[in-house]
């Protein structure tokens, strides 16, 4: 009679730390893109080829899963390159995140304050109008891409301008304003929209753009405000919930890397 000798040491452990952080993250990008249920189907097809391969041990059927199992990893990388690519940027947001944690000197923290303040209190006043309002505040990412699909303008923050800019008919109203550094950067920008299929049918276009970028980058925040009822609406992380206009101000001052600083 043979005993199976089973050790489980330091590098198991973090062994099975990294598998259950890349299925974690897996599962968070897919459920942003409201395809969280193709995540446990394919979840639930590599415990089938894991106990098919290597505890039973079957040999016809396991070399039947091991071709699906090449030939699915090339068609799920075409398929999810996005969604790919999106990881690696998290990682690399995580490692770039020390920045976060050195403190703001006190003229930084109240420039930071005041435009904070401007940005409130213009989303107040729009949201009293039912100005419809589409405000997206970089954090890490630079958003180049976006910003290119815009009108620069590289403006303070400003309360007025805000207000302006989203005024019903004006040049700039249809599209996103993207505050970055401090700065208004550009209006007018071009946001993808979410394909996520379990947003609620009463958020427009605006909201759907709003997650669609959210989707893409953990340190954007952005701010809707809603055309239909006035509501102020933020998102983060692919979140989005409505907020008072005091509640927003908490928000942003809070919301690490809100895009607004000391100029």
């Amino acid at each position: 009679m043979h005993i199976l000798a089973f050790s489980f040491g330091f590098k198991d452990v973090i062994d099975i730390l990294l598998v259950a952080f890349i299925l974690y993250e897996t599962y968070r990008l897919l459920r942003r893109t409201g395809a969280a249920n193709l995540f446990w189907g394919i979840l639930a097809f590599l415990i089938v080829w894991f106990l098919v391969s290597f505890v039973f041990q079957l040999d016809l059927t396991g070399a039947l899963f091991d071709r699906i199992i090449s030939v699915g990893a090339i068609a799920l990388i075409v398929i999810f390159q996005e969604e790919i690519r999106m990881f690696f940027y998290r990682i690399g947001s995580r490692f770039s995140s020390w920045k976060l944690f050195v403190r703001n000197n006190p003229e930084e923290e109240t420039a930071s304050r005041q435009q904070i303040l401007e940005i409130t209190q213009a989303c107040r006043h729009m949201a009293s109008t039912k100005t419809g309002a589409l405000i997206v505040i970089a954090g890490e990412d630079s958003l180049k891409d976006i910003v290119d699909t815009g009108e620069l303008l590289d403006a303070r923050v400003s309360a007025r301008l805000i207000e302006n800019i989203f005024f019903k008919n004006t040049p700039l109203h249809d599209g996103a304003l993207v505050i970055r550094d401090g700065r208004m950067v550009a209006a007018a920008c071009i946001l993808p929209v979410s394909k996520n299929q379990n947003i609620p049918q009463h958020y427009g276009l605006r909201h759907r753009a709003a997650l669609g970028i959210a989707e893409k980058t953990d340190t954007t925040t952005c701010i809707v405000v809603s055309e239909e009822t006035g509501h102020i609406s933020v998102t983060r992380e692919g979140n989005i919930r409505e907020v008072t206009a005091d509640e927003l101000f908490l928000v942003l001052h809070a919301t690490p890397a809100t895009g607004v600083s000391a100029n």
